[in-house]
């Protein structure tokens, strides 16, 4: 099972974004697959209001060990000149390495994939809580109400609330849609409640920071969506 998640934000520049993609899709992830304990990938363009603010990387392991062994500092050291060039073309990157606390499966469970990899379209979130009295708080809101929302609601791949092994912020959780559109009808009228303070979410959210690109909103780009 899939239990471990590495998670890469990164910019690319308009004018060698055409390269880099068919590098990444076509090379540097089938590298990436071909060692031991990963077992999927998915990359998505991320948008916001018409903007293009990026992209996010995904691969699944066996568990959060599958990405130290070895680990993202090592690999540093052992890229090759053309993977070495390619990753230059980075900008404004950041990671994460997370481990699964618990995931639930939407009515459009079927649409996850090919294989494991997450759905055709995803929201991250990634943040801390101001305290421990937060965190109470912010799990008791996934167990009871957020998580048996989406366990239901029209357009769910599902959900998985995870903690950072590696990463500046502890928090994350990784929902996944059927499409765009259908998160845009029936996830996003359900964020309104983060600002309304007698909601559950209402009063939990103002105690959240969030990571520079949090909540991450993209389609998926590889694999392809059918």
């Amino acid at each position: 099972m899939d239990r471990g998640i590495w998670a890469i934000w990164y910019d690319i520049a308009a004018a060698q974004r055409a390269a880099y993609l068919e590098w990444f899709h076509e090379v540097h992830i089938p590298e990436k697959l071909a060692r031991p304990g990963y077992l999927w990938a998915a990359h998505y363009e991320l948008t916001r209001e018409g903007t293009h603010p990026g992209y996010l990387a995904l691969f699944g392991g066996n568990s959060t060990h599958t990405f130290f062994n070895p680990s993202p500092r090592q690999l540093l050291t052992r890229q090759s000149a053309q993977t070495k060039e390619f990753m230059g073309m980075r900008r404004n990157s950041s990671s994460a390495i997370f481990g699964e606390e618990v995931r639930i499966d939407g009515p459009a469970a079927a649409q996850r994939g090919p294989g494991l990899a997450t759905g055709p379209a995803i929201q991250l979130g990634n943040y801390n809580a101001a305290n421990a009295a937060v965190e109470d708080d912010l799990g008791a809101w996934y167990a009871q109400e957020r998580l048996p929302l989406l366990a239901k609601m029209p357009g769910c791949v599902g959900a998985r609330k995870m903690l950072a092994t590696a990463g500046e912020f502890k928090h994350a959780i990784l929902h996944e849609f059927a499409s765009l559109a259908l998160r845009e009808c029936h996830f996003a009228p359900h964020e309104a409640d983060a600002r309304d303070p007698e909601t559950w979410m209402g009063r939990v959210r103002p105690h959240l920071t969030h990571a520079p690109r949090s909540p991450a909103i993209g389609q998926r780009i590889w694999p392809p969506v059918a």
